[in-house]
């Protein structure tokens, strides 16, 4: 008799193990929010955790330090500007202080969290944005472009905000006829995938406002759906089947009339959450509710979503959050951190690869998205795309001082009763202080080469200065069009109602024919 060897997948995550922290690396006497949102009520990123809980009267959630352990005192200030439950809360990818959060008080609000933390309750966000006219449930930071911000309301509303402004740069109303579940912009920003509680996955292309394509029914079950893009432009869905199992399928954005593949999973009832790691092309799905989490390759090779492993605990989880890439130990090879929400404590659990090289993992750690932005806000209004800056984590990650993190905590805050001006400018492309100083000093001591080297840079300020300013007049151009079309409607409105009340008073006296 003879027996064929399987062949085992070469992969170097497919020993990837996830470990729970000790007790006392974790966070207790937490209050976490009871809130029946299906959403993770937690967001991590390298200076802070930041938690929703519960709150009497209000909504808020607290800020903490990354490193902070042990019991959180009821005395701990927090965030609690909110006037109703806190439904999502997302740090800002291009500035580690800075957090939104949508509430069911139907506003939206941009947060700057002080480098030492919170000493005092946080009461007075830096913008307030009010559009939506229900709860707000999902927010979206754009991956690329500097203060642009989605959220979504059970309005069936999509807003994208420039916050930089406390502008409403694009308001989709007409896309989606029911409840959205999930927003997911792709790498370069340019495109959005959306789950709505008609089942549909829909692709939309937010600054024309159009829909690009949809697929009806992605999963049959009428329990909430997820959905998330990959960096390989295709997308990934969780949602249930007809039989109320929970499934995971794959979808190619060139073709959706049938997935790539699909997998059931189990029979639970929580909603599969699925956090991505566009580095690595991992994807981890938290049930709501589960005591497991399990973990996945994307790859090109069929069936294309690879099972690696599955962690599991004695304790449900209520939320979870995910550690950007920036935060996690490279010495220790951890290349993703959960923060686990149990009813009261919040527990890290770190998924590693096992190594016994005490060197950098160049491998498991390719260049990842940094604070920098790769456009201004202005320039994506004006239709440019770019992909993530990235940046080394070898020896760790420290963040580079920037003159573009500063936009938000130098703006006037706006209160909820101001509006900005329609045509307020957006802010320009000022050089880099230390560029000038270089050039200045570099006058003094260079010869031929220093020079030629400082015209060099001078001729890529004057560039970037031309760049920012066509970008500027096409994104005033988009604006001056739009107010052009709202005061045209405006004045054919106003006409249509001056025709109508003339006719409701009948001819004039004074008219010809009136006797």
């Amino acid at each position: 008799m003879s027996f064929r060897r399987g062949v085992v997948r070469q992969s170097k995550f497919r020993h990837v193990f996830a470990q729970a922290w000790k007790a006392e690396h974790c966070l207790d006497d937490v209050r976490i929010s009871r809130v029946t949102w299906d959403g993770p009520l937690c967001a991590a990123n390298p200076k802070f955790i930041a938690v929703i809980v519960e709150a009497g009267g209000g909504g808020s959630f607290l800020v903490l330090p990354l490193g902070k352990s042990g019991r959180v005192d009821q005395t701990t200030p927090s965030v609690c500007g909110h006037s109703a439950p806190v439904l999502d809360i997302q740090w800002c990818p291009h500035d580690d202080n800075a957090i939104a959060s949508a509430s069911e008080d139907g506003t939206v609000k941009v947060w700057q969290i002080p480098d030492e933390g919170l000493s005092d309750p946080m009461t007075e966000a830096s913008v307030t944005l009010e559009e939506h006219s229900k709860r707000v449930g999902v927010l979206a930071w754009h991956p690329t472009a500097l203060n642009i911000l989605l959220s979504a309301g059970c309005d069936n509303v999509l807003c994208i905000w420039d916050v930089g402004t406390g502008e409403l740069v694009y308001r989709l109303d007409d896309t989606h006829p029911d409840l959205i579940y999930s927003v997911s912009w792709n790498r370069e920003g340019s495109a959005l995938c959306t789950v709505c509680k008609d089942k549909a996955l829909r692709i939309i292309d937010p600054r024309r406002g159009t829909v690009l394509k949809v697929r009806e029914k992605v999963h049959e079950g009428s329990r909430p759906m997820r959905a998330v893009f990959l960096s390989d432009g295709k997308i990934l869905t969780t949602g249930f089947s007809r039989m109320s199992e929970r499934q995971m399928a794959l979808w190619d954005t060139h073709d959706l009339s049938e997935p790539m593949t699909v997998q059931e999973m189990d029979t639970s009832n929580g909603v599969l959450l699925p956090f991505y790691d566009p580095d690595t092309n991992m994807v981890y799905l938290c049930g709501k509710g589960d005591c497991t989490i399990r973990y996945f390759e994307v790859t090109e090779e069929s069936p294309y979503v690879h099972f690696l492993s599955l962690y599991s605990s004695k304790e449900p989880q209520r939320g979870a959050g995910f550690l950007s890439k920036r935060g996690v130990d490279v010495n220790k090879c951890e290349i993703a951190r959960f923060y686990k929400l149990h009813e009261r404590k919040v527990e890290p659990i770190s998924m590693t690869v096992p190594r016994k090289s005490d060197l950098f993992q160049g491998d498991l750690y390719p260049d990842t998205a940094g604070l920098e932005p790769s456009l201004l806000a202005e320039e994506w209004i004006a239709g440019q795309d770019a992909p993530p800056m990235l940046v080394s984590l070898s020896g760790g990650y420290t963040a580079p001082p920037s003159k573009h993190r500063d936009t938000l905590r130098t703006r006037p805050k706006l209160s909820p009763g101001d509006t900005p001006t329609a045509a307020a400018a957006p802010p320009t492309r000022n050089p880099d202080p230390e560029r000038v100083a270089t050039v200045t000093t570099g006058q003094e001591t260079d010869g031929d080469g220093g020079r030629e080297k400082r015209e060099e840079e001078q001729l890529c300020e004057v560039l970037e200065e031309v760049k920012a300013l066509r970008a500027l007049v096409l994104a005033q151009g988009h604006r001056i069009q739009l107010l052009e079309t709202q005061l045209a409607r405006i004045e054919d409105e106003t006409s249509d109602l001056g025709e109508r009340e003339r006719g409701a008073r009948g001819p004039s006296p004074h008219s010809p024919g009136v006797v």
